[in-house]
């Protein structure tokens, strides 16, 4: 087997799909879950906290000079940061406590026994024949 028909038969596993799809779609959440905490969330937060923008936060370590900038430490957007971290977290262990949920009542539900097969139904039929006899 070549290494392309490898990668080919690797490539088409459904795992490796899901996966991509899900990274996909992780990688947009992301985008959204950083828009939720900067644009939403953090301005009221700011104004409740005497209008203070927490990503531009920061503890000046050297003062600029007229040849380099100064050096900050911009521990505002590192909370901007963690806190999308804590959402993206949270809103993850909400949806799999959900799906864990629905597989839960799934396994709890009475299942109906399968019907025979047409095998099982001749092999019955054989037997009440052979009762009556």
């Amino acid at each position: 087997m070549t290494i392309i028909q490898e990668f080919k038969k690797f490539a088409m596993r459904g795992n490796v799909v899901d996966m991509a799809v899900g990274i996909i779609i992780g990688g947009a959440f992301g985008k959204i879950i950083s828009s939720l905490v900067s644009d939403v969330i953090m301005p009221p937060l700011g104004v409740v906290l005497s209008g203070v923008n927490f990503s531009k936060l920061s503890l000046t370590l050297k003062q600029a000079t007229e040849t380099n900038p100064a050096v900050t430490l911009n521990y505002g957007a590192f909370l901007d940061t963690v806190l999308n971290f804590v959402i993206v977290a949270f809103a993850i262990f909400m949806m799999i406590k959900f799906m864990n949920s629905l597989k839960k009542k799934e396994a709890e539900a009475p299942s109906l026994p399968p019907e025979p097969t047409k095998e099982e139904l001749l092999l019955t039929d054989i037997r009440d024949i052979l009762k009556k006899k």
